[in-house]
């Protein structure tokens, strides 16, 4: 049987379940998932034919598009918003939990009328509690509906606590439903038959690992941060006006956007490296991190890592027991990289680099395998335990911890991760070669064991064995530079600071309504302290048309510029980031700043009236589009390109490379 036909008999299962489940009350109803023309949405319920409603819930008014989104599926937001996420998640999976905050956040920037946020199921098989923490949820969703549902999914997405029994429980309270309920629910919902619709959509889709995000059909893997939702999120709310101007329905605007973004899965020959790139040696450089092996060793195996990560926890294990299978021809690498959203995990490495700088590299793999040992809360009273254990200076190491003394390797670690496209945590690189995660001992033997025959190959042929994996790196591919855009020199008189004459010329595509261009903001301050007399930003406008705040405030500051000179204009340009919200940005808030600020408020107001900067504004926006920069913040650096508002590190690696080039 194909796999359509298995996922239609999985949601005529379900609905027929549902059809004989008039015992139960019915869902009530909600604003997200009504039409807001013609007759309400039918909720996932009784249906007199259950054929019927298949074909209705499949389709869900026309041409789904590649990742559909039918009445069966937990959805928050207006189903005329002109972005949908569909979200695969895990109820267990730590990442997903912290892709649920961050959503969060999204959803409070953009409102429920821009943006409809759609649960589908995908529980890993190693997440003993996943599935039916899914079922049950499934479950609360045919028996009372989103709301229900939702209060569900927030009372284990903001608890504290790993999932469990007890706080699946508090969570069906708090979704309306007993504990003793649960078992009767499932059974009589086909909530069983839903989670393994969702899951073999996922398979068709190309997901395997969670959490996977389609926003209108774009693919963002992981828990990425709000920046890069937004960026995403802000370049298909363009998408969807265009689509709106020449004329496509609302409702249709989904199916479309999503049809022309998704792509689908590369089909991947039976003896393709799973979780890999296909043998691709890359250049990982060793540098002086911490070794564990002998420099003989035939494989060495370079393992960036996060003292926060569960997986990192999880495959340590699987570590020893390689260590122990491959003797003195294996040895492994060290690498940092604290993910952003692991507070503790930057704290926990100066840790460990400090106990190496006191006592040595043995005494710093003794602080890693404690760090990695257990489910320690890694705040400062247990790091400092780790220290007293390990017969460190423990004041020297509070001191090490508070200042960041070793954030300069850390960096390193992390820039290097950055350019190896090590964007999480357990990420392994075996004589070069990648492999992502806490994968099963399988996946290492096999590669290896590729390595140590070819390596001993290479020692027949002359190589030493101690300048094996030297010899392997030279052949190995570099990573590749940021990318780069061209842009036209800066107009004169362009608000900009820091250093007139520095070699590195920032240009910053901004938005005053964007939050995160706020973020980014104080970001580039101190970018600036940084590289002091090296570094200067220049702002430039791109106000999106969806933000409708931002084209006037765009010209205020420029008419603050106009007055006042760059002084007025950075003071403008703060007081507009103060709050960065309409209240703060509309005609009357621009005014009031405008007064603050000293400014002749006649020749103020006639310039927002006359739009006497609009051209101006314009030019930045289009020269920005000419870049291929569609979203906000934009930054071009010597002509180097960085989306969004991204971490501080990853800033000064750029900057430090464009001052290497102007050298």
């Amino acid at each position: 049987m194909s796999r359509r036909a298995i996922a239609a008999v999985a949601w005529l299962s379900l609905l027929f379940a549902l059809a004989c489940s008039s015992a139960l009350p019915p869902p009530s109803p909600d604003a997200s998932q009504v039409k807001t023309s013609g007759a309400p949405a039918r909720q996932p319920g009784p249906a007199a034919d259950p054929g019927a409603a298949l074909d209705d819930v499949m389709v869900a008014d026309g041409d789904p598009g590649p990742v559909p989104v039918t009445r069966a599926d937990p959805a928050r937001g207006s189903r005329l918003a002109p972005v949908t996420i569909v979200v695969f998640s895990d109820f267990e999976c730590p990442f997903c939990k912290h892709l649920g905050r961050t959503l969060g956040q999204i959803e409070q920037r953009y409102g429920s009328e821009r943006l409809r946020i759609v649960w589908k199921n995908f529980p890993l098989a190693f997440h003993k509690q996943a599935r039916p923490t899914a079922e049950a949820a499934m479950a609360v969703f045919a028996h009372a509906g989103p709301k229900a549902f939702w209060a569900f999914h927030d009372a284990i997405f903001t608890a504290d606590e790993r999932l469990s029994a007890e706080l699946e429980a508090t969570a069906l309270r708090r979704a309306g439903v007993t504990p003793g309920q649960i078992q009767q629910l499932v059974q009589q919902s086909g909530a069983a038959q839903k989670v393994d619709a969702d899951m073999a959509l996922a398979g068709r889709l190309g997901v395997n690992g969670t959490p996977a995000s389609f926003i209108n059909g774009v693919l963002l893997v992981g828990a990425q941060p709000a920046e890069r939702f937004a960026e995403i999120i802000d370049a298909q709310l363009a998408a969807a006006q265009a689509l709106r101007a020449e004329g496509t329905p609302p409702e249709r605007i989904y199916a479309a956007l999503a049809k022309k973004n998704f792509a689908p899965p590369a089909e991947e020959p039976d003896d393709a490296e799973e979780e890999g790139d296909g043998g691709v040696v890359h250049l990982v450089p060793i540098g002086d991190s911490p070794v564990r092996g002998a420099d003989t060793a035939l494989v060495t195996m370079v393992l960036f890592s996060d003292y926060q990560c569960p997986f990192c926890r999880r495959v340590t294990p699987t570590v020893e027991k390689l260590r122990a299978q491959y003797g003195d021809k294996l040895r492994v690498v060290w690498k940092d990289n604290p993910l952003p959203f692991h507070p503790r995990a930057e704290p926990a490495a100066e840790l460990a680099r400090e106990a190496r700088a006191q006592k040595g590299n043995d005494a710093f793999w003794q602080a890693n395998d404690r760090l990695l040992a257990g489910e320690a809360a890694l705040d400062d009273a247990a790091l400092e335990a780790v220290a007293a254990d390990l017969r460190l200076n423990v004041a020297a190491v509070k001191r090490a911890v508070a200042s960041h003394k070793h954030a300069a390797k850390i960096e390193a670690d992390v820039d290097l991760a950055d350019d190896l496209g090590a964007q999480g945590t357990p990420y392994f690189f075996i004589n070069g070669r990648s492999l992502v995660g806490a994968q099963p001992i399988e996946k290492f033997q096999a590669i290896i064991d590729e390595e140590i025959a070819k390596a001993e190959a290479m020692v027949v042929a002359g190589t030493p064995r101690a300048k094996v994996y030297e010899a392997i790196q030279k052949q190995a591919v570099p990573p590749a530079p940021p990318p780069k855009v061209s842009l036209p020199p800066v107009p004169k008189g362009h608000p900009s600071k820091g250093a007139a004459a520095g070699k590195v010329v920032i240009q910053e595509f901004s938005d005053f309504q964007c939050p995160f261009c706020a973020r980014a903001a104080a970001t580039m301050d101190e970018l600036i302290k940084a590289f002091p007399g090296k570094v200067r930003v220049v702002y430039r406008h791109l106000p999106l048309p969806f933000h409708p705040e931002a084209q006037l405030a765009a010209e205020a500051a420029m008419e603050a510029l106009a007055q006042k000179g760059p002084a007025g204009f950075w003071k403008m340009h703060d007081l507009l980031f103060k709050a960065h919200d309409a209240s703060n940005l509309d005609r009357a808030a621009l005014e009031q700043h405008a007064a603050s600020l000293g400014l002749d408020a006649a020749r103020f107001a006639k310039a927002l009236d006359e739009h006497t900067h609009r051209a101006a504004v314009e030019a930045d926006a289009q020269a920005a589009r000419s870049a291929g920069i569609t979203g906000t913040p934009g930054f071009v650096i010597n002509g180097y390109l960085v989306s969004g508002a991204q971490p501080l590190a990853k800033f000064k690696k750029v900057v430090r490379r464009a001052l290497g080039e102007a050298n």
